[in-house]
């Protein structure tokens, strides 16, 4: 919104020193958000007078029209001799009052005028268009002045040549400053000033009605106005004063009908629209579209409506998008001499919704949307009847149509010092009150307030929109700063702490942490080579998507690592290792297709929740994590050691221990890992997750480089987090042994160290696997598999018999269950 400081100057009685970049601080202090502040003209300079043409010569001989004319300036050039000056304009005669800027002068930009011999003339200043002056675009010729216009007044005055606009950024809460009428009582109450409203002038009282016009749609609209207004002369001009003020608002100047509805918009707020009454054909109803009706708008486009529209219609038809443009067929043109006047109050959310859903924004959709004073029509219309009698010769025709639907009065109870409590600051009653009412609330009651709102401001609706209120215009500078004082809780909760943990733990093993969108596309199942019929490719596709490559959100967290991993690869990171720690989506089978839509003027009740938590997916937290290259890199110590498949399994086993809980590997085949390279850990009895070496047609699908490896596991499968334990730090020594076992090829070596571990009994502290042999010493089809078992008891030295017959009993569980036999015996 731009608003001109002296039209805001006609409504609130502001000091005579107040700059637009003053008023613009208070505005900004007062929650407004301003923009810029233009001074318009600052860099004009005189003399620029009122001049009056007393002769013109035609100049022949010249590709355009050249004219020689004498303009008398009065003694505004000291001589009082008419000035000599050309002119290539023809849409002047003699007698006509122009605006001439004599030499010396200078033009908005800079433009310095001179005496200078042009077209064999000497030219004694210019004599000048709206463009030249800045205060229009109009580029038709020369500006005429009024006929009893004062010969050699200054011109700069009597134009506003010089004016500070101030452009103000409207938040949508604040649609009644969409006008001069709203800025400048925010200005009058930032100065403490007095505020004249110019809607608060009643019109006369008036009989009868005029242009017929009914509601059939109340929830649309619930208050529609007609005036009418006949004999309008349509030659007649929108004088200066208004042309100027609408083009520094920001709006074209078009004809005074036009020019006049613009202008009582910008000045109250109220969109108003004309429609030719020759063109009109019997009454006029407010009702919604009906199937495939359509109605070509004053854009030229013919549009096709939806049954959600609102429109003005008469007997033939659609004649208005309503609130947001006319249709061509009633439009006002040249010859328009009789005038049907419309204001009316739209429903937002209704203006709101065609307008995006024909892409159609206007000047009337966009305050409507923002909310506009119900009570306005009235007022409005007949400020724009007025006006057009008063330029235009027209007659208003007695009476008015008003059609209305009943609207009750909002009222909101908040306790007086609720403000208090808001911003930490004692107000006081008296204070609350006094700011509620200079936003236009009538305030009653004592230590509980009952307010109601004025009807320009549908944005109070609750007691923290008046303790606002009050904040904004006691200056949210006068609110203390203050340490917040956290409230008493529990702090995070169990599986709060566990994935913080499993995070920090990753981070240390060397992984980076990747944050990846939750969507997946159709050709991320085939590149992981899921088969058909695979659960993970059941996928709830997004009704609104951010892009149309992925439209479907994740049933794994694999792609989005995946393609991170191939980024940072295609990027010259060679070794990589990346987690991520997120939800997946899994549809339940019996969940319905889509969910329900709830209202929004309401909360919805437990059974709508309900309803709302049966149709959406299962959204499992997991862990997944890549790596690729090199997990220690390579230098004066040696060759660097590739990640591999084991890397990946201790990845797993890194997460699960934050969880208490050690995972049980078993080998598997599962996409999309490499068939003879996939383990499937386990949680107790219960399947968590898998890890391992990639397929190779996964690593060539996504880019990535050989021996990629990854791991995915479900937090909630490790059952419920547990706290973590410090373990007693004992004063005794440890026992070790060693021990070599031969097994077939085919046994895992995390069976025998299971069997190991439940043989050696409770003075086993830990087991490792520190050598594996494969060769002719063991025989074809038969590996080695060497262990260290520590064992410590916590109360004593154990002694060699001990941790002997200790390793023995372990020994011989591992015997029995995998057909183990001791290296060497």
């Amino acid at each position: 919104m731009r608003a001109p400081l002296s039209w805001l100057r006609e409504h609130a009685e502001l000091p005579a020193g107040v700059t637009g970049r003053e008023l613009a601080a208070k505005l900004i202090d007062a929650g407004l958000e301003v923009e810029t502040v233009e001074q318009a003209g600052a860099d004009i300079t005189g003399p620029i007078v009122v001049g009056e043409v007393l002769t013109i010569e035609e100049l022949t001989g010249f590709k355009k029209p050249i004219r020689y004319c004498t303009v008398n300036v009065g003694q505004a050039n000291g001589t009082g001799e008419p000035q000599q000056i050309v002119c290539g304009a023809t849409n002047f005669a003699v007698g006509d009052r122009v605006v001439v800027i004599l030499p010396g002068g200078v033009l908005p930009g800079g433009f310095r005028i001179g005496s200078r011999k042009t077209y064999g003339r000497m030219s004694e200043g210019m004599i000048c268009s709206v463009t030249e002056l800045g205060i229009g675009d109009d580029h038709a010729g020369i500006l005429v002045l009024p006929p009893d216009t004062e010969i050699g007044a200054d011109a700069i005055g009597l134009l506003g040549l010089r004016e500070d606009v101030l452009d103000i950024a409207v938040t949508p809460d604040r649609g009644y400053c969409l006008s001069i009428r709203g800025l400048a009582r925010e200005a009058a109450t930032a100065y403490g000033v007095p505020f004249t409203d110019p809607a608060l002038v009643e019109p006369p009282a008036e009989e009868g009605g005029s242009y017929p016009a009914a509601i059939a749609d109340p929830a649309g609209c619930d208050r529609f106005v007609l005036r009418e207004v006949r004999g309008l002369d349509p030659s007649a001009q929108t004088p200066m004063w208004m042309r100027t003020r609408l083009f520094r608002a920001g709006v074209r100047p078009v004809s005074l009908a036009v020019d006049v509805t613009n202008y009582v918009m910008l000045e109250l707020g109220q969109p108003l629209h004309a429609f030719d009454r020759a063109k009109l054909t019997g009454p006029i109803v407010v009702r919604r579209a009906a199937a495939d009706e359509k109605l070509e708008t004053l854009d030229h486009l013919t549009r096709t409506l939806d049954a959600g529209d609102l429109l003005v219609t008469d007997d033939s038809g659609p004649i208005a998008l309503a609130g947001t443009m006319g249709g061509l067929a009633t439009e006002i043109d040249e010859t328009s001499a009789g005038i049907v006047i419309e204001a009316a109050h739209f429903d937002a959310v209704a203006v709101a919704r065609q307008a995006r859903r024909h892409k159609l924004h206007s000047e009337a959709s966009y305050r409507f949307e923002r909310g506009v004073d119900r009570e306005l029509p009235l007022r409005a219309s007949r400020r724009a009847a007025e006006l057009l009698a008063e330029l235009g010769g027209a007659e208003i025709v007695p009476g008015v149509t008003h059609a209305e639907e009943p609207v009750p009065a909002r009222t909101v109870t908040m306790a007086a010092d609720h403000p208090d409590k808001v911003a930490g600051v004692g107000y006081g009653r008296d204070t609350v009150v006094r700011r509620l009412e200079q936003v236009g609330c009538a305030v009653a009651g004592g230590d509980v307030l009952t307010v109601t709102p004025p009807t320009w401001r549908p944005d109070l609706t609750d007691p923290n929109d008046l303790a606002e209120e009050v904040l904004r215009l006691e200056g949210y500078e006068a609110i203390p700063v203050r340490a917040p004082r956290p409230v008493a809780g529990r702090g995070l909760t169990p599986r709060q702490r566990l994935r913080r943990r499993v995070g920090r733990a990753l981070a240390g093993a060397g992984y980076v942490e990747a944050l990846n969108f939750s969507f997946a596309a159709e050709k991320d199942w085939d590149a992981l080579q899921l088969p058909a019929g695979d659960a993970r490719r059941d996928a709830l596709r997004l009704a609104n998507p951010l892009s149309e490559d992925e439209p479907l959100l994740r049933t794994t967290l694999l792609p989005g690592l995946l393609k991170t991993l191939a980024r940072n690869v295609g990027r010259g990171m060679s070794d990589v290792a990346l987690f991520e720690v997120g939800v997946v989506f899994r549809p339940r089978p019996d969940a319905p297709k889509t969910a329900p839509r709830l209202a929004v003027d309401r909360g919805p009740t437990p059974e709508e929740i309900a309803s709302v938590d049966a149709a959406l997916p299962d959204q499992p937290l997991r862990v997944g994590a890549v790596l690729a290259g090199d997990r220690r890199p390579a230098g004066w110590w040696g060759q660097g050691e590739p990640a591999n498949w084991a890397d990946a399994i201790e990845a797993a086993r890194t997460v699960a221990r934050e969880a208490g809980v050690e995972l049980t590997v078993k080998a598997d085949q599962h996409a999309p890992w490499h068939p003879g390279r996939c383990a499937a850990l386990y949680a107790g009895g219960t399947l968590v997750g898998h890890a391992g070496e990639l397929h190779p047609r996964t690593i060539k699908a996504y880019g990535l480089p050989p021996r990629t490896c990854a791991m995915e596991l479900e937090l909630r499968g490790l059952g419920e987090p547990v706290a973590p334990r410090a373990t007693h730090v004992t004063t005794y020594p440890v026992a070790t042994q060693d021990v070599a076992l031969i097994v077939a090829g085919a046994v895992p070596a995390a069976e025998v160290e299971s069997a190991l571990r439940e043989g050696a009994g409770e003075l086993l502290e830990s087991v490792r696997l520190f050598d594996v042999y494969t060769g002719e010493q063991v025989g074809e089809g038969r590996k080695s598999l060497a262990y260290t078992l520590r064992f410590r008891a916590p109360d004593r030295t154990l002694t060699a018999e001990e941790a002997g017959a200790a390793r023995d009993a372990a020994v011989a569980v591992a015997a029995d269950r995998t057909g183990a036999v001791l290296r060497g015996a």
